[in-house]
């Protein structure tokens, strides 16, 4: 099959032909229809991420079943399916719990296995990771589902439990940080949102934010982020993962505010240095979030499905696999405008 290839950190992607996947005996093979090109995918190829050389890139995907396990129940050949970026064991107590999004023994498309930058992809642990796309939801707006949105979800849900009349601070108005934006809105919270591209603050007052601040430093961040809500946020969620972009998000909150870390702090020695001062004197909670196992998505989808979310909205454009190759070094650097999807079919 076809598929983009990184030989070493900060190398040049390219597409050539691989072997294709195994099917895993407890899991399916996938027909790669669509799949996002993420930030999180930028840190892999930077070095930022333990992934061993050479490698395929990409986690958040969704397409429809090749080939399914022996000891698969449940799943067909055929199937619309998308899957969370962690692919939980299924076995350990965090998984039976529900919460494979922390598996200890998780598995990820793109970092730890071949990922979906690629015409096919393994998912592993099928019966704890699956997630059926319903027949209205296209599979491009479908692959956001597998990590930003259904992060961005979790984050504000089940993390941050934003409640309507509340007002969101979004830092990052990138794929994540729009999903956040819209998910947010559809709760029924205020969303003010910050970043540096005049472009994606207008999407992201097209989906949802009642307010826009031009990312700065973080102090001045801060200080607009809290005359626009009136005293600060209730609720601050830093979608980029920097030291600036994480200090402006905690200093915008209110008292008793709560934080939500969904960017990856990537540092030297993997230590970020976060207000902690203002977390002990305001009683600030910082909450992390990763993701969202498969056994969460259905309260997701059936927003979704009622039109209070519109994941097809962020998407911007869709590309093939050499482009997308040829876009992935660069991605960081460019404005944000909503998803890139790629269709390694094309």
């Amino acid at each position: 099959m076809r598929a983009v290839v990184i030989e070493a950190p900060g190398g040049t992607p390219t597409v050539r032909e691989v072997p294709d996947p195994e099917t895993p005996a407890d899991g399916v093979l996938v027909e790669v229809h669509a799949t996002g090109l993420c930030r999180s995918d930028w840190h892999a190829w930077a070095g930022h991420d333990d992934v061993g050389l050479p490698y395929v890139p990409g986690h958040e995907f969704a397409g429809i079943v090749a080939a399914v396990g022996a000891d698969v129940r449940g799943w067909n050949v055929g199937d619309r399916v998308t899957a969370p970026f962690v692919n939980g064991c299924g076995a350990c107590d965090w998984c039976r719990a529900g919460d494979a999004q922390v598996c200890p023994a998780q598995r990820q498309p793109g970092f730890t296995d071949a990922g979906s930058f690629a015409e096919r992809v393994a998912v592993f642990a099928a019966e704890t990771n699956l997630v059926r796309v319903p027949d209205d939801v296209p599979l491009s707006a479908a692959a956001s589902l597998g990590c930003r949105f259904a992060t961005a979800f979790r984050a504000l849900t089940a993390r941050a439990r934003v409640q309507p009349g509340e007002w969101v601070a979004v830092v990052g108005a990138g794929g994540v940080g729009l999903s956040a934006v819209m998910i947010a809105r559809a709760l029924g919270a205020r969303v003010v949102a910050v970043d540096r591209s005049s472009a994606a603050l207008d999407l992201a007052r097209r989906v949802g934010a009642e307010a826009t601040v031009a990312a700065g430093i973080a102090d001045d961040v801060a200080a607009a982020v809290v005359a626009v809500t009136g005293g600060g946020a209730h609720v601050s969620v830093d979608a980029v993962g920097s030291e600036r972009t994480c200090a402006g998000a905690v200093l915008s909150l209110r008292r008793r505010g709560r934080h939500v870390q969904i960017g990856l702090l990537a540092s030297e020695d993997g230590l970020t240095p976060v207000a902690l001062s203002r977390a002990v004197a305001w009683e600030l909670d910082l909450l992390g979030s990763h993701g969202m196992a498969a056994r969460d998505y259905p309260a997701m989808l059936e927003l979704i499905a009622g039109g209070a979310l519109r994941p097809a909205d962020l998407v911007s454009r869709t590309v093939g696999l050499a482009e997308g190759a040829a876009l992935l070094p660069s991605m960081v650097d460019r404005p944000a405008g909503g998803i890139t999807i790629i269709d390694p079919r094309r």
